[in-house]
């Protein structure tokens, strides 16, 4: 079965199962586990192989990249608690937002418009339009990435390049 083939059998898999997903974006061999209605993708948003646990919503604007290997957790553990019940969060990616290979983002992060999150970074905290983070736990660099953002993530997919350019 042909790659195109492939990904409309899992873009449709995933809306038969509640998830809201632009037609414009660009799933790849992304897992997603749990609650699919909890998923929202925006337009021209790009997924790799990645793992989403969707405990909870998992919001993920326009124009976002996310690579090989990110790990979205919205669930985990009170370790506090003697019982040690189950806490979730949900997860809010913005527009704009690029996530580097292997990293993680753990639950009740909010990613802001533009931002960066650095290959194999762990964000337990929300980051700020525009900021770089890098590093476990991700740390915010001094460089910010205000600029009029003009891109499109998924123009540079085969697939898609021959049906958005012609």
């Amino acid at each position: 079965m042909n790659d195109l083939l492939k990904k409309n059998r899992r873009y449709n898999h995933l809306l038969k199962r509640g998830a809201n997903i632009s037609k414009m974006a660009e799933i790849g061999e992304a897992e997603f586990k749990g609650n699919k209605s909890l998923l929202t993708i925006g337009s021209f948003s790009f997924i790799g192989k990645a793992n989403i646990a969707l405990h909870d919503k998992v919001i993920i604007g326009d124009n976002v990249c996310i690579n090989d290997g990110v790990i979205i957790l919205t669930a985990s553990h009170d370790v506090f608690d003697p019982k040690w019940p189950h806490k979730k969060a949900e997860i809010t990616i913005e527009d704009y937002v690029w996530i580097g290979t292997d990293a993680m983002i753990l639950p009740g992060v909010r990613l802001g418009r533009g931002c960066v999150v650095g290959a194999r970074a762990v964000v337990s905290k929300s980051v700020n339009p525009g900021e770089i983070v890098v590093g476990n736990p991700a740390k915010v660099l001094n460089k910010n990435r205000n600029i009029a953002f003009d891109y499109n993530p998924c123009e540079f997919l085969a697939t898609n390049r021959a049906w958005l350019i012609g």
